[in-house]
């Protein structure tokens, strides 16, 4: 039974979509999982532990930010989630914590992952030196060569990088051999997937450990403007992770308009895009049934996008039932918007964002707002890693 649009129910659907789409050699270590995950996060040992290393480790709260100059530029006020000021630079350490202690609990030894532009990656290698765990991680060797500062990072926590050479080469392919990996490694390896995709319980679990994100935004809205409830929260969506975490404590509320911006690539209609709800349809890859971009003959179509993380075929199976249900509002921006988006923050905050984040913040210009509003961007990652994409458009007269 659908509890609501933040749980998915016992077999793990969120409405139509979800579920649990596996090999036979992985049901022992995803039911091993789907048992015991809601246990150990309850447990007040493992609480003790996560809350005391996402305070002292990763750093939170992450501070939520009234944009003034960006707010008198579009008429509203915008605040910004600074996922960016995360220790390793992105949203995605508060789950790659939360699964590495899950790891530890079920005895797991050797640890692996898939990233798109690097951010999962970087924080897995991390939370794997910080327990002292074997990490590989798998990436699109496209991906390798247009994030090579995330790629040494990886390397200088001591991970073994892999590239993935079949298809694009990008995130979708890296996730194929990590999932090859742990059906040759099911008894001694934990995978930690970093996005809201995958067999159930992984949508639920990472969902749970990113929600910390709008937890904290109704604690801080209700400092700064005395509400917890903002008008509207907007995040970029590839698989969609940041975007569970800010959408999380808000998805019951219905006075809060949930927006999600997904890569259009060089526009919807071009062949070159990653807009899964504006050109996919319900479908099954990577364990789960979703919302998929797919042929006419029901295979996988490549995507394109010009920032990494969201160059994904699909989305997760919450933002798939939020997409159908019309409780989200699913957007698209292009690379030109979002490196448009990118640089106008740039200029008006002095903050560089991730691209991933600038697709998030494109939107602000394909949403009317009133002056009183109170609208939340999540700033995932910062733009360190893309900076050569940066350079090259400066290049270009941007």
């Amino acid at each position: 039974m659908q509890v609501s649009y933040k749980q998915p129910d016992e077999q793990g659907y969120y409405g139509e979509f979800g579920g649990a789409y596996i090999p036979e050699m992985l049901y022992p270590n995803v039911e091993e999982l789907r048992e015991n995950y809601l246990n150990i996060i309850a447990d007040p040992a493992f609480q003790k532990e996560y809350q005391l290393l996402l305070k002292d480790y990763a750093g939170r709260p992450t501070p939520l930010y009234w944009a003034a100059r960006l707010s008198e530029k579009y008429g509203t006020h915008v605040y910004l989630k600074r996922e960016d000021l995360c220790h390793t630079g992105a949203h995605k350490v508060n789950n790659t914590i939360g699964q590495i202690l899950v790891a530890e609990r079920l005895g797991k030894k050797r640890i692996i992952a898939e990233t798109g532009a690097g951010q999962h990656g970087v924080a897995t290698a991390t939370v794997c030196a910080l327990k002292g765990l074997e990490c590989i991680v798998y990436m699109g060797e496209k991906d390798i060569e247009r994030q090579a500062p995330n790629v040494a990072r990886m390397k200088m926590l001591g991970a073994t990088v892999v590239p993935a050479k079949s298809g694009s080469k990008t995130l979708k392919d890296a996730t194929n051999e990590a999932i090859r990996d742990w059906i040759n490694n099911p008894n001694d390896t934990f995978y930690i997937i970093g996005s809201v995709v995958g067999p159930h319980p992984y949508p639920d679990m990472v969902a749970r450990f990113q929600s910390v994100i709008s937890k904290e935004i109704r604690t801080q809205l209700a400092e700064k403007i005395g509400t917890e409830l903002p008008r509207a929260v907007i995040a970029c969506v590839g698989g969609g992770s940041n975007a569970a975490g800010t959408f999380y404590h808000f998805l019951d509320e219905p006075s809060v308009g949930i927006y999600a911006v997904e890569a259009a690539g060089c526009g919807i209609d071009t062949h070159m895009s990653a807009a899964a709800t504006q050109l996919g349809k319900p479908g099954i890859l990577h364990g789960s049934k979703s919302f998929l971009m797919q042929t006419a003959d029901g295979q996988v179509e490549e995507p394109y996008s010009i920032s990494a993380g969201l160059d994904y075929p699909g989305i997760g199976p919450m933002h798939a039932h939020l997409f159908v249900t019309g409780r989200g509002t699913f957007l698209n921006a292009t690379d030109q918007e979002a490196l448009d988006a990118a640089f106008e923050l740039a200029k008006l905050e002095g903050i560089i964002p991730a691209l991933e984040s600038a697709h998030a913040l494109a939107a602000l210009n394909k949403v009317s707002f009133a002056k009183d509003d109170h609208v939340v961007v999540c700033l995932s990652g910062r733009g360190d890693k893309d900076m050569e994409t940066y350079m090259k458009a400066m290049g270009a007269g941007a």
